[in-house]
Protein backbone atom coordinates (compact mmCIF):
# COMPACT_ATOMS: atom_id res chain seq x y z
CA UNK A 1 0.00 0.00 0.00
CA UNK A 2 3.07 2.13 0.89
CA UNK A 3 4.24 2.13 -2.68
CA UNK A 4 1.53 3.05 -4.02
CA UNK A 5 1.32 6.24 -2.83
CA UNK A 6 4.30 7.06 -5.01
CA UNK A 7 2.11 6.44 -7.69
CA UNK A 8 1.98 9.49 -10.05
CA UNK A 9 -1.96 10.41 -10.78
CA UNK A 10 -2.95 9.99 -14.34
CA UNK A 11 -2.33 12.75 -16.94
CA UNK A 12 -5.59 11.64 -18.51
CA UNK A 13 -8.33 9.38 -17.13
CA UNK A 14 -8.47 5.94 -19.41
CA UNK A 15 -12.40 5.34 -20.54
CA UNK A 16 -13.17 2.67 -22.56
CA UNK A 17 -17.04 1.40 -23.98
CA UNK A 18 -15.35 -1.04 -25.50
CA UNK A 19 -12.93 -3.26 -23.39
CA UNK A 20 -10.27 -5.35 -24.94
CA UNK A 21 -9.99 -8.62 -24.87
CA UNK A 22 -6.62 -9.69 -22.60
CA UNK A 23 -6.07 -13.63 -22.36
CA UNK A 24 -7.52 -13.87 -19.06
CA UNK A 25 -10.65 -15.66 -18.60
CA UNK A 26 -12.70 -12.36 -18.60
CA UNK A 27 -15.75 -12.13 -21.43
CA UNK A 28 -15.32 -8.79 -23.20
CA UNK A 29 -18.42 -6.86 -24.95
CA UNK A 30 -19.54 -2.87 -25.82
CA UNK A 31 -21.16 -1.11 -23.49
CA UNK A 32 -24.70 0.03 -25.50
CA UNK A 33 -24.72 -3.03 -27.69
CA UNK A 34 -24.46 -5.25 -25.06
CA UNK A 35 -26.35 -3.77 -22.54
CA UNK A 36 -26.35 -0.52 -19.90
CA UNK A 37 -27.45 2.92 -21.41
CA UNK A 38 -23.93 4.24 -23.04
CA UNK A 39 -24.66 7.75 -22.52
CA UNK A 40 -25.67 7.52 -19.23
CA UNK A 41 -22.29 5.57 -18.46
CA UNK A 42 -20.07 7.68 -20.38
CA UNK A 43 -21.79 10.50 -18.50
CA UNK A 44 -20.67 9.47 -14.93
CA UNK A 45 -17.51 8.39 -16.05
CA UNK A 46 -16.94 11.83 -17.43
CA UNK A 47 -17.78 13.21 -13.67
CA UNK A 48 -15.76 10.87 -11.70
CA UNK A 49 -12.51 11.91 -14.00
CA UNK A 50 -12.74 15.55 -13.24
CA UNK A 51 -9.43 16.47 -13.43
CA UNK A 52 -6.24 14.88 -11.80
CA UNK A 53 -5.72 17.17 -8.94
CA UNK A 54 -4.77 15.50 -6.44
CA UNK A 55 -6.75 17.28 -3.16
CA UNK A 56 -9.95 17.11 -5.00
CA UNK A 57 -11.92 15.19 -3.09
CA UNK A 58 -13.10 12.31 -5.45
CA UNK A 59 -10.17 9.77 -5.96
CA UNK A 60 -11.57 7.05 -7.36
CA UNK A 61 -8.91 4.56 -9.18
CA UNK A 62 -11.00 2.88 -11.34
CA UNK A 63 -14.61 1.32 -12.54
CA UNK A 64 -15.70 -1.42 -14.24
CA UNK A 65 -18.80 -3.26 -15.46
CA UNK A 66 -19.53 -6.41 -16.03
CA UNK A 67 -23.30 -7.16 -17.50
CA UNK A 68 -24.35 -11.06 -18.38
CA UNK A 69 -21.11 -12.48 -18.10
CA UNK A 70 -18.97 -9.94 -20.36
CA UNK A 71 -17.31 -6.94 -19.11
CA UNK A 72 -18.58 -3.89 -20.96
CA UNK A 73 -16.91 -0.72 -19.29
CA UNK A 74 -13.20 -0.45 -18.11
CA UNK A 75 -12.20 2.53 -16.59
CA UNK A 76 -8.79 4.32 -14.98
CA UNK A 77 -8.31 7.58 -12.76
CA UNK A 78 -6.06 9.13 -11.17
CA UNK A 79 -3.81 6.24 -9.36
CA UNK A 80 -5.52 3.12 -11.07
CA UNK A 81 -3.44 1.46 -13.68
CA UNK A 82 -4.83 -1.76 -15.59
CA UNK A 83 -1.73 -3.62 -15.03
CA UNK A 84 -1.15 -2.62 -11.13
CA UNK A 85 -2.54 -4.27 -8.33
CA UNK A 86 -4.91 -1.53 -5.94
CA UNK A 87 -4.53 -2.47 -2.02
CA UNK A 88 -7.22 -3.73 -0.53
CA UNK A 89 -8.70 -3.30 2.60
CA UNK A 90 -11.34 -5.38 4.37
CA UNK A 91 -12.20 -7.06 1.14
CA UNK A 92 -9.83 -8.88 2.20
CA UNK A 93 -11.85 -10.27 4.58
CA UNK A 94 -13.87 -11.96 1.66
CA UNK A 95 -10.67 -13.37 -0.04
CA UNK A 96 -10.10 -14.90 2.99
CA UNK A 97 -13.59 -16.89 3.75
CA UNK A 98 -13.66 -17.67 -0.23
CA UNK A 99 -9.90 -19.51 0.85
CA UNK A 100 -11.92 -21.43 3.58
CA UNK A 101 -14.68 -22.17 0.66
CA UNK A 102 -11.87 -23.64 -1.68
CA UNK A 103 -10.00 -25.98 1.43
CA UNK A 104 -14.15 -27.31 1.46
CA UNK A 105 -14.10 -27.76 -1.78
CA UNK A 106 -11.09 -30.12 -1.75
CA UNK A 107 -12.16 -32.06 1.37
CA UNK A 108 -10.32 -30.50 4.02
CA UNK A 109 -13.48 -29.78 6.09
CA UNK A 110 -17.45 -29.77 5.62
CA UNK A 111 -19.93 -27.12 6.04
CA UNK A 112 -20.56 -28.90 9.28
CA UNK A 113 -17.49 -28.19 10.58
CA UNK A 114 -18.33 -24.58 10.52
CA UNK A 115 -20.26 -25.14 13.67
CA UNK A 116 -17.21 -26.30 15.66
CA UNK A 117 -15.32 -24.51 17.82
CA UNK A 118 -12.41 -22.33 16.42
CA UNK A 119 -10.37 -23.83 19.10
CA UNK A 120 -10.70 -27.06 18.62
CA UNK A 121 -8.75 -26.92 15.58
CA UNK A 122 -5.97 -25.07 16.80
CA UNK A 123 -4.09 -27.74 19.21
CA UNK A 124 -1.35 -24.87 20.62
CA UNK A 125 -4.11 -22.97 22.21
CA UNK A 126 -3.85 -23.50 25.65
CA UNK A 127 -7.82 -24.22 26.43
CA UNK A 128 -7.53 -23.61 30.55
CA UNK A 129 -6.06 -20.17 29.97
CA UNK A 130 -9.21 -18.79 27.81
CA UNK A 131 -11.60 -16.68 29.39
CA UNK A 132 -15.39 -18.16 29.88
CA UNK A 133 -17.22 -18.69 26.58
CA UNK A 134 -14.26 -18.88 24.09
CA UNK A 135 -14.41 -22.47 23.65
CA UNK A 136 -17.89 -21.95 22.44
CA UNK A 137 -16.98 -19.45 19.53
CA UNK A 138 -17.03 -21.68 16.20
CA UNK A 139 -16.01 -20.84 12.96
CA UNK A 140 -19.65 -19.77 11.22
CA UNK A 141 -19.38 -17.27 14.12
CA UNK A 142 -15.91 -15.62 13.47
CA UNK A 143 -17.22 -15.99 9.62
CA UNK A 144 -20.35 -13.70 10.62
CA UNK A 145 -18.27 -11.21 12.99
CA UNK A 146 -20.30 -12.93 16.10
CA UNK A 147 -17.10 -14.09 17.93
CA UNK A 148 -17.64 -11.56 20.74
CA UNK A 149 -13.86 -11.47 21.08
CA UNK A 150 -13.13 -7.51 22.48
CA UNK A 151 -10.13 -6.79 24.37
CA UNK A 152 -9.61 -3.09 26.48
CA UNK A 153 -7.30 -0.86 24.97
CA UNK A 154 -4.76 -1.23 27.38
CA UNK A 155 -4.58 -4.99 26.30
CA UNK A 156 -4.34 -4.01 22.63
CA UNK A 157 -1.79 -1.75 23.64
CA UNK A 158 0.63 -4.35 24.98
CA UNK A 159 0.35 -6.62 21.96
CA UNK A 160 1.30 -3.76 20.13
CA UNK A 161 4.62 -2.85 21.84
CA UNK A 162 5.15 -6.56 21.69
CA UNK A 163 3.97 -8.01 18.51
CA UNK A 164 6.33 -11.35 19.35
CA UNK A 165 3.47 -12.50 21.74
CA UNK A 166 1.44 -12.74 18.37
CA UNK A 167 3.34 -15.50 16.79
CA UNK A 168 2.13 -18.56 15.31
CA UNK A 169 -1.18 -19.71 17.25
CA UNK A 170 -0.23 -17.32 20.06
CA UNK A 171 -2.33 -14.59 18.11
CA UNK A 172 -5.58 -16.70 18.67
CA UNK A 173 -4.18 -17.74 22.49
CA UNK A 174 -4.54 -13.91 23.10
CA UNK A 175 -7.89 -13.11 21.57
CA UNK A 176 -9.40 -16.16 23.75
CA UNK A 177 -7.04 -15.34 26.72
CA UNK A 178 -6.92 -11.66 27.13
CA UNK A 179 -10.78 -10.87 26.14
CA UNK A 180 -13.55 -9.87 28.36
CA UNK A 181 -15.78 -12.70 28.86
CA UNK A 182 -17.51 -14.00 25.81
CA UNK A 183 -21.27 -14.28 26.35
CA UNK A 184 -23.41 -17.28 24.74
CA UNK A 185 -24.77 -17.07 21.70
CA UNK A 186 -26.31 -15.19 20.29
CA UNK A 187 -23.95 -12.19 20.59
CA UNK A 188 -24.16 -8.71 18.96
CA UNK A 189 -22.15 -8.10 15.59
CA UNK A 190 -18.78 -6.36 16.22
CA UNK A 191 -16.60 -5.92 13.23
CA UNK A 192 -13.31 -6.73 14.00
CA UNK A 193 -10.04 -8.37 13.57
CA UNK A 194 -9.93 -10.83 15.64
CA UNK A 195 -12.62 -12.94 13.55
CA UNK A 196 -10.72 -13.32 10.37
CA UNK A 197 -7.50 -13.89 11.85
CA UNK A 198 -9.34 -16.97 13.66
CA UNK A 199 -10.33 -18.15 10.18
CA UNK A 200 -6.90 -18.09 8.50
CA UNK A 201 -5.35 -19.81 11.29
CA UNK A 202 -7.79 -22.10 10.80
CA UNK A 203 -7.10 -22.49 7.11
CA UNK A 204 -3.28 -22.94 8.10
CA UNK A 205 -3.70 -25.88 9.95
CA UNK A 206 -6.36 -27.82 8.07
CA UNK A 207 -4.70 -27.28 4.32
CA UNK A 208 -1.50 -29.13 2.75
CA UNK A 209 1.79 -26.79 3.16
CA UNK A 210 0.91 -23.35 4.25
CA UNK A 211 -1.90 -21.13 3.80
CA UNK A 212 -0.27 -19.07 2.26
CA UNK A 213 0.95 -21.40 -0.21
CA UNK A 214 -2.70 -22.59 -0.40
CA UNK A 215 -4.09 -19.31 -1.31
CA UNK A 216 -1.94 -18.70 -4.25
CA UNK A 217 -2.34 -22.41 -5.77
CA UNK A 218 -5.59 -23.60 -5.24
CA UNK A 219 -7.64 -20.05 -5.19
CA UNK A 220 -5.68 -17.20 -7.29
CA UNK A 221 -3.58 -19.72 -9.42
CA UNK A 222 -6.58 -21.50 -10.36
CA UNK A 223 -8.80 -18.24 -11.19
CA UNK A 224 -5.58 -17.02 -13.24
CA UNK A 225 -4.60 -14.13 -10.63
CA UNK A 226 -0.65 -14.17 -10.31
CA UNK A 227 -0.35 -10.07 -10.27
CA UNK A 228 -1.56 -9.81 -6.68
CA UNK A 229 -0.12 -9.10 -3.09
CA UNK A 230 -0.71 -10.03 0.54
CA UNK A 231 1.17 -8.53 3.47
CA UNK A 232 1.80 -10.60 6.40
CA UNK A 233 0.06 -10.67 9.69
CA UNK A 234 2.44 -10.35 12.92
CA UNK A 235 1.39 -14.05 13.35
CA UNK A 236 3.31 -14.95 10.20
CA UNK A 237 0.66 -15.91 8.23
CA UNK A 238 -1.13 -13.42 6.01
CA UNK A 239 -3.66 -10.90 7.08
CA UNK A 240 -7.30 -11.49 6.74
CA UNK A 241 -8.74 -8.33 7.93
CA UNK A 242 -7.11 -6.21 5.44
CA UNK A 243 -3.48 -6.47 3.65
CA UNK A 244 -4.08 -7.44 0.48
CA UNK A 245 -3.63 -5.48 -3.47
CA UNK A 246 -5.15 -7.08 -6.72
CA UNK A 247 -5.87 -5.64 -10.01
CA UNK A 248 -9.62 -4.29 -10.77
CA UNK A 249 -9.49 -7.06 -13.40
CA UNK A 250 -8.83 -9.85 -10.64
CA UNK A 251 -11.47 -8.47 -8.19
CA UNK A 252 -13.95 -8.93 -11.17
CA UNK A 253 -13.07 -12.32 -11.16
CA UNK A 254 -14.34 -12.49 -7.55
CA UNK A 255 -17.47 -10.93 -8.69
CA UNK A 256 -18.15 -13.93 -11.65
CA UNK A 257 -17.18 -16.04 -8.67
CA UNK A 258 -19.82 -15.50 -6.91
CA UNK A 259 -22.03 -14.88 -9.94
CA UNK A 260 -21.40 -18.69 -11.23
CA UNK A 261 -22.17 -19.90 -7.71
CA UNK A 262 -18.40 -21.02 -6.72
CA UNK A 263 -18.04 -21.82 -10.26
CA UNK A 264 -14.62 -20.91 -12.22
CA UNK A 265 -14.83 -21.81 -16.01
CA UNK A 266 -17.23 -24.60 -15.28
CA UNK A 267 -15.09 -25.53 -12.24
CA UNK A 268 -16.53 -25.99 -8.76
CA UNK A 269 -13.63 -24.01 -6.94
CA UNK A 270 -16.28 -23.15 -3.85
CA UNK A 271 -18.98 -25.30 -2.63
CA UNK A 272 -22.27 -24.11 -4.02
CA UNK A 273 -23.48 -24.40 -0.65
CA UNK A 274 -20.69 -22.48 1.11
CA UNK A 275 -21.54 -19.78 -1.47
CA UNK A 276 -24.97 -19.58 -1.13
CA UNK A 277 -24.05 -18.91 2.64
CA UNK A 278 -21.58 -16.44 2.07
CA UNK A 279 -23.49 -14.16 0.60
CA UNK A 280 -26.65 -14.33 2.28
CA UNK A 281 -28.11 -11.84 5.02
CA UNK A 282 -26.93 -14.01 7.65
CA UNK A 283 -27.30 -11.37 10.62
CA UNK A 284 -27.96 -7.37 10.26
CA UNK A 285 -24.86 -5.48 10.87
CA UNK A 286 -25.82 -2.17 10.99
CA UNK A 287 -28.67 0.24 9.65
CA UNK A 288 -29.96 -1.98 6.33
CA UNK A 289 -26.47 -3.69 5.91
CA UNK A 290 -26.72 -6.95 6.70
CA UNK A 291 -23.57 -9.71 6.96
CA UNK A 292 -22.69 -13.08 5.31
CA UNK A 293 -19.47 -14.58 5.67
CA UNK A 294 -17.39 -11.43 5.24
CA UNK A 295 -19.78 -10.08 2.55
CA UNK A 296 -21.90 -7.76 2.79
CA UNK A 297 -25.40 -7.88 1.66
CA UNK A 298 -28.09 -4.85 1.11
CA UNK A 299 -31.56 -4.25 -0.87
CA UNK A 300 -31.12 -1.21 -2.59
CA UNK A 301 -34.00 0.94 -3.62
CA UNK A 302 -34.23 3.32 -6.87
CA UNK A 303 -37.62 4.94 -8.43
CA UNK A 304 -39.70 2.26 -5.84
CA UNK A 305 -37.89 -0.24 -6.97
CA UNK A 306 -35.63 -2.86 -4.77
CA UNK A 307 -32.24 -4.58 -6.19
CA UNK A 308 -30.52 -6.96 -3.79
CA UNK A 309 -27.22 -6.39 -4.15
CA UNK A 310 -24.42 -8.50 -2.38
CA UNK A 311 -21.09 -6.32 -1.62
CA UNK A 312 -17.15 -6.96 -0.54
CA UNK A 313 -16.73 -3.92 0.78
CA UNK A 314 -13.00 -2.09 1.29
CA UNK A 315 -12.29 1.28 3.33
CA UNK A 316 -10.89 3.63 1.11
CA UNK A 317 -13.33 2.44 -1.44
CA UNK A 318 -12.83 -0.86 -2.96
CA UNK A 319 -16.04 -2.49 -3.86
CA UNK A 320 -17.05 -5.41 -5.96
CA UNK A 321 -21.17 -5.07 -6.38
CA UNK A 322 -22.97 -7.79 -8.11
CA UNK A 323 -26.75 -6.96 -8.83
CA UNK A 324 -27.87 -11.12 -9.63
CA UNK A 325 -31.30 -9.64 -10.82
CA UNK A 326 -29.63 -7.50 -13.37
CA UNK A 327 -26.87 -9.97 -13.68
CA UNK A 328 -24.48 -6.75 -13.06
CA UNK A 329 -21.33 -6.77 -11.88
CA UNK A 330 -19.23 -3.00 -10.44
CA UNK A 331 -15.65 -3.14 -9.26
CA UNK A 332 -14.66 0.36 -7.97
CA UNK A 333 -11.21 1.30 -6.40
CA UNK A 334 -10.06 4.62 -4.56
CA UNK A 335 -7.41 5.99 -2.06
CA UNK A 336 -9.55 7.95 0.22
CA UNK A 337 -13.31 8.05 -0.38
CA UNK A 338 -16.28 5.72 0.20
CA UNK A 339 -18.78 7.59 -2.21
CA UNK A 340 -18.90 4.81 -4.88
CA UNK A 341 -21.50 3.33 -2.25
CA UNK A 342 -23.73 5.92 -2.56
CA UNK A 343 -22.68 6.38 -6.32
CA UNK A 344 -23.19 2.70 -7.93
CA UNK A 345 -26.74 2.48 -6.83
CA UNK A 346 -27.66 5.66 -7.73
CA UNK A 347 -25.68 5.92 -11.60
CA UNK A 348 -25.10 2.83 -12.36
CA UNK A 349 -27.93 0.58 -11.43
CA UNK A 350 -30.57 2.88 -13.33
CA UNK A 351 -28.59 2.38 -16.88
CA UNK A 352 -29.44 -0.81 -16.77
CA UNK A 353 -33.11 -0.81 -15.55
CA UNK A 354 -34.32 2.19 -17.33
Amino acid sequence: MQWEKNIPYLEEAYISARPRGMDDDIPVGVLGLNGGDKEMILAFAREVAGNTDPKRKDKTDSLLISHKGKLIFESYYRRGRQNLPHFQMSITKSYTAFALGRAMQLGYLTMDDLNKPVVGFLKEVDQSKLVEGADKVTLAEALNMHSGVKLTREKIMKYKGNPELLEGQKQIQAYFEDSNPIPPAPRKFGYKAADPAMIMQVLEVLVPGSAEDFIRKELMGRMGITEYAWQDDTSGLPKSAAGSSFRSRDMLKFGMLIRDKGKWKGEQLIPATFMKRAVSPISLGWGTNYYGYFCWHRTLRHNGKEYPSIELRGALGQFVFIFPNQDLIVVATAHGVMTMLREIPERIIPAFTE
